[in-house]
């Protein structure tokens, strides 16, 4: 192909050249970018076992975790990163990540968005340069010309933004340094989300207390150290450890001493140790219409289907700079039109649905509406519960950008179709049973059927999930070869404790950990001889291989305790997935 210059709109400016590399599949950097290396890990991407350092990146935009922002944050500062960003369409998480890296340590890239036509000619080349807004495009280096933004720089967001006197107040420093970089860059922000003006919020939930490497670290204890105090009532996601035990539990400190510091910077300004990535399951969690800001991925779906709260996808990092100002940007889910459905999915009628029909269908939906909100039809008679309704929201967050989801007759906003599209006609899909057959195949993929760690917990368990474990394992015995492990919020554990649930766990051999989560947890709590996992998780199961290097088996929680016992998984599927 012949050089071609295409303009877009630069949500960070800079210069780069590189070699292009390119997918049509948006790409979540948590649990799909190595920080370190720069490797894409995600077992399930196009870009496996790519190197994405010095390249030129082109893909539609991200999707799954809040904590991609912290990577592309590691990979900014360790001299992994992609030279340049370029996607068709804006996005929170991946451009969060280089203005942090700007804002606070001096470091950047671009991210320029193209219309998808000059998108899909950039995918199509192999060497790009970008500068300001302008991306030129070859098939060989010496084919490109130089390019210049002309534009000049752009005016500063504050200018193009209605601010009451508290917002220019924290712009002008009158609460400390933290505010005043934390406004600057929730205002950075709202120009990208198309906001014109900022909301206040009643609370937070900071998921950037995930150590994702030292830069994570030395954000939040800059931010410490230059005064910041949250301004809202703040809860804090899982972090990296179980704070309080990690030592007995063998963690090398090297991890263990940073991890459990992040938190403890968090912790330092103002927020609660609620140390858990289901805050939905807390007394304080939000009431229907209530405006927050909440990060960490199936917290944010949970809260704005389920609960019928307001917040955005929030990416790690930009969550503590509201919390440190209680103002967030007015756009997408915290206003009524950004919450409509723009796809209807419907499902086949099914009888005899078991648990692990609803993370298989979460991760099914959430792979077909990418970055869309789905209406989801079909389920009307099943009543699924909020278990169900969180394995669903985890899995779907994993696959799909959207920040939230309806299901007709069962989510608050959704008594019918018209409702959760506000009487707009969106485009439908069918889903089939053999559609969830290659879904399940892709989570339950390994060859050997032995199993030698059963992960629970991702999401957090609750109280009800505890009680319902305890019973299938009443009257069995662990495997002896099998380690078996829980999570769940500090919270759920004292509940489970008090209530002698806690004790049935362990007489089985159930191992408890709080505070951490399965993204986030290694060796030696993963055993370092287990080679096959099995797991009730829509989302581990698409994350673990990738960050375990482990295969991955699939199935309810029956089966889960089922292979537990037997130390086997014996390969077969609900009796509903194999319905014609």
């Amino acid at each position: 192909m012949n050089e071609a210059v295409f303009s877009g709109i630069a949500f960070v400016r800079g210069k780069a050249t590189g070699e292009v590399i390119s997918s049509d599949v948006e790409l979540s950097f948590w649990g799909g970018v190595d920080p370190v290396t720069g490797e894409v890990i995600d077992r399930h991407h196009p870009l496996s076992g790519r190197i994405l350092t010095g390249k030129i990146l082109a893909i539609p935009g991200g999707r799954g975790s809040c904590s991609g922002s912290g990577v592309i944050l590691e990979l900014l500062l360790n001299g992994k990163g992609p030279a340049a960003m370029v996607v068709e369409r804006a996005d929170d998480i991946l451009t969060l990540g280089v203005v942090i890296a700007e804002e606070v340590f001096g470091q950047s890239i671009p991210v320029v968005i193209l219309d998808p036509k000059d998108f899909r000619r950039v995918t199509a080349a192999r060497h790009a340069r970008v500068d300001g807004a302008r991306v030129a495009c070859a098939e060989r280096p010496e084919e490109l010309s130089a390019v210049s933004d002309d534009r000049g720089p752009a005016a500063p967001p504050a200018s193009r933004m209605e601010l009451t006197q508290a917002d220019r107040a924290f712009l002008d420093g009158a609460h400390g340094k933290a505010a005043q970089v934390a406004m600057n860059i929730v205002l950075r922000m709202a120009e990208l989300q198309g906001a014109d003006r900022l909301i206040d919020v009643t609370q937070a939930h900071i998921d950037g207390c995930i150590y994702t490497g030292p830069g994570s670290l030395r954000f939040a204890q800059r931010l410490r150290d230059w005064g910041g105090r949250v301004a809202v009532p703040t809860t804090l996601n899982s972090i990296s450890v179980d704070h309080r035990r990690w030592r007995a539990q063998g963690i090398d400190p090297a991890f263990g001493e940073p991890a459990s510091q992040l938190g403890d910077a968090y912790v330092d300004m103002g927020a609660r140790p609620t140390f858990t990535c289901a805050p939905y399951l807390l007394d304080s969690a939000p009431a229907r219409g209530e405006q927050i800001v909440w990060a960490e991925s199936n917290a944010v779906v949970f809260a704005n289907s389920v609960l019928g709260a307001r917040t955005m996808k929030y990416p790690d990092y930009l969550d503590i700079c509201i919390a440190l100002t209680g103002r967030a940007p007015l756009a997408g889910c915290h206003v009524e039109s950004g919450r409509r459905a723009a796809l209807r999915i419907n499902l086949p009628a099914l009888d005899g649905l078991d648990d692990s029909f609803y993370p298989l269908i979460g991760y099914h939906v959430g792979l077909l509406a990418a970055n869309r909100i789905p209406v989801i039809v079909g389920l009307e008679k099943a009543s699924p519960s909020q278990d169900d309704l969180k394995a669903f929201g985890a899995a779907f967050a994993t696959t799909s950008s959207a920040p939230m989801f309806h299901i007709v007759g069962v989510t608050p906003e959704a008594a019918s179709v018209e409702e959760a599209t506000g009487g707009a006609a969106v485009p439908a899909l069918d889903v089939g049973i053999e559609d969830l057959a290659r879904s399940w195949s892709e989570l339950d993929n390994a060859q050997d059927a032995s199993v030698d760690l059963v992960s629970l917990g991702n999401p957090h368990f609750s109280v009800g999930e505890c009680e319902r474990l305890a019973a299938l394992c009443r009257g069995r015995a662990r495997h002896k070869d099998v380690t078996m492990v829980v999570t769940c919020g500090r919270a759920t554990y004292d509940r489970v404790r008090e209530a002698g649930i806690l004790a049935e766990l362990e007489q089985f051999g159930i191992q408890i950990v709080t505070d951490t989560c399965w993204c986030m947890i290694i060796e030696p709590v993963i055993p370092p001889h287990a080679r096959t996992i099995m797991t009730n998780s829509g989302k581990y199961a698409h994350y673990g291989p990738g960050l375990t290097g482990r295969r991955f088996h699939f199935g309810s929680l029956e089966a889960c305790v089922e292979a537990a016992a037997t130390g086997i998984a014996d390969g077969r599927r609900p009796s509903w997935l194999l319905a014609q």
